[in-house]
């Protein structure tokens, strides 16, 4: 009599494993059913799709991680806490996932399912993958993965392929014009004797742009190729040629929303994407993509090899002590670290609650270049060793409700990571006159460009605004952010006596929403003559019209134009013909 076979997914483990795999599939399928739609939002015009995709795909992740976790306690009942189940489960999925062409993004939904469970505080390996070697680095890579385009012939002609090959149902404005741009404009930058050039198979959407993402090869030498692509009403065009390292590490910025691209296995993406703007680090590559979760498992990863591997320590970081944030960061590691304190400074009237729901706003907005990318962390721990004493008396004392010391270890239960970038009152301070004058006026780009955005500060001092490697003026301090929609822009009532006139406190009663862009001037705490050269500039930014102006558009349902890359690199202002 022969012995009936025992199904495996009687084991629990293997059940465990089995429905943690197919969430990820499932998740997969959602994030690249809606971004595949991006190429038709693009042909279409379709703006206001666009960005509801782009909301819905943030949201993907945590709708598929709800389920999953309410499937795991259904399915595994009182036995869900139990680690000596997890590690073997652990080990079925591991087994699952082998020849899985995304292993590294499947081990990191397994970690985001047992952190769920467990709420583990620092990494267990017992019942998560756990790595300090990055994958992207010891992979070879796949040339499936991008086109080839060889030289040996007329770059117009190479141009002409490339152009035709990324031909959109829109069509073209005018291909044979912008292929003789593109042409003149290549053989500029890198000569007439091209080995080849390489592109990424798909084209890179974000907003109202389209990309081609691309590399020459010139014997050993490998220099990026970027070309930029609109569509108006006559048609897609040509917009900008970026050969610059420096551009199209821009268009990458972590103060930018992120693409939508297709892709069969972002590995091989971010190896690509990897040789043309290799001072990028790896997680903000993957996190350009949209893949924010494993490229936090990149960051994390990243900050242990750095920790474990040099004697930087956790210090304050540099700028003036922020009311709400404790902010620390290591000399030689270029991420900084926002804990929020127990208690608020008078006069911030800001609740932990609304601070961490501004970081999640940040999150969802399109940050058209001016917002520092967040990354939100919790559950850390760290040695104690790793951290100066003044900065751990502080955290103790003014985080106690985050930041614990057990044994040996620092235990952060929540925290922020956002890269390093320069405090602008320190800049201006630093600079010569003529770098200090660019920063102060881009200050002001700044802000009106987040206005356009339907972003609104809340806080224009210059101590929350920094100075990126690029000179770029950015804002990265979001405790009373909110949206140019929701505020009230006001006069300032004119005062009843003398005695309101001189007043330290306000006289009148203003509401929660309430703003007065004439008290603007007040904050600058800049020195002549770069505040009259900012007034002179900007002096539109303390008058009621210019707020309650983008407060119209937005509510017409207006979508402004911005670009990643500078507007010397555009090849035209406006379109021809028109």
């Amino acid at each position: 009599m022969e012995t009936p076979r025992s199904d495996p997914y009687e084991n629990p483990a293997q059940r465990g494993a089995a429905a943690i795999f197919s969430a990820f599939i499932s998740l997969q399928a959602e994030f690249n059913t809606i971004t595949r739609r991006a190429r038709r939002r693009f042909e279409l015009r379709d703006w206001h799709g666009d960005r509801r995709d782009v909301l819905e795909r943030f949201a993907i992740y945590r709708g598929v991680m709800d389920r999953i976790e309410s499937e795991l306690r259904e399915l595994l009942g009182q036995e869900i806490s139990e680690f000596s189940l997890w590690s073997r489960i652990k080990a079925a999925y591991a087994r699952r996932i082998a020849a899985e062409r995304n292993f590294e993004l499947a081990e990191t939904f397994f970690n985001s399912a047992t952190r769920r469970v467990f709420a583990t505080v620092g990494v267990n390996p017992d019942v998560e993958f756990v790595s300090l070697e990055t994958s992207v680095a010891t992979r070879a890579a796949n040339p499936r993965f991008y086109q080839r385009y060889e030289g040996g012939v007329a770059t117009r002609e190479l141009v002409t392929r490339i152009l035709q090959d990324y031909r959109l149902d829109a069509g073209y404005e005018d291909l044979e014009r912008d292929t003789t741009r593109v042409a003149e404009l290549v053989e500029a930058r890198f000569g007439d004797r091209i080995e080849a050039i390489e592109t990424a198979r798909r084209l890179f959407f974000r907003d109202k742009g389209a990309y081609v993402i691309g590399r020459v090869r010139r014997g050993e030498a490998t220099l990026p190729l970027v070309l930029a692509l609109r569509h108006e009403e006559r048609g897609v065009y040509l917009d900008a040629v970026l050969t610059d390292q420096n551009d199209v590490s821009i268009l990458f910025s972590f103060t930018r929303s992120y693409f939508h691209v297709e892709t069969v296995c972002p590995r091989e993406l971010v190896r690509f994407l990897k040789s043309i703007v290799p001072r990028k680090p790896i997680a903000e590559l993957y996190i350009s993509l949209g893949l924010n979760k494993h490229g936090k498992t990149e960051q994390y990863r990243s900050l242990r090899r750095h920790v474990t591997h040099n004697e930087d320590r956790f210090e304050v970081a540099e700028g003036d002590r922020g009311m709400v944030m404790l902010v620390f960061a290591m000399s030689r590691f270029d991420l900084v670290f926002k804990v929020i304190r127990d208690r608020f400074d008078y006069p911030k009237q800001t609740t932990r609650r609304q601070v961490m729901k501004n970081y999640r706003l940040v999150f969802e907005l399109d940050r058209v270049g001016r917002l520092v990318d967040a990354q939100e962390f919790e559950h850390l721990s760290f040695d104690r060793a790793s951290f100066e004493p003044d900065l751990l008396e502080q955290l103790v004392e003014e985080a106690s409700d985050t930041v614990s010391i057990e044994g040996d270890q620092v235990v952060v239960r929540h925290l922020y990571t956002e890269r390093k970038v320069v405090p602008l009152n320190l800049y201006i301070q630093r600079a010569g006159q003529a770098e200090a004058e660019d920063a102060v006026l881009d200050y002001g780009r700044a802000i009106k460009e987040l206005a356009l955005a339907n972003i609104f500060p809340g806080d224009f001092l210059l101590k929350n605004f920094g100075v990126t490697r690029h000179r770029r003026v950015v804002f990265y301090d979001y405790d009373e952010l909110c949206l140019v929609t929701d505020c009230r822009f006001l006069r300032l009532p004119t005062p009843r006596t003398e005695e309101d006139e001189m007043a330290a406190e306000p006289w009148f009663s203003p509401g929660p929403d309430d703003v007065f862009p004439e008290e603007f001037e007040r904050f600058l705490g800049l020195p002549q003559p770069l505040r009259g050269q900012f007034v002179e500039a900007h002096g539109d930014l303390f008058t009621v019209e210019f707020w309650q102006e983008n407060q119209r558009r937005h509510r017409a349902g207006e979508i402004p134009d911005f670009f990643p890359y500078l507007p010397s690199r555009r090849l035209r202002s406006v379109p021809p013909n028109r």
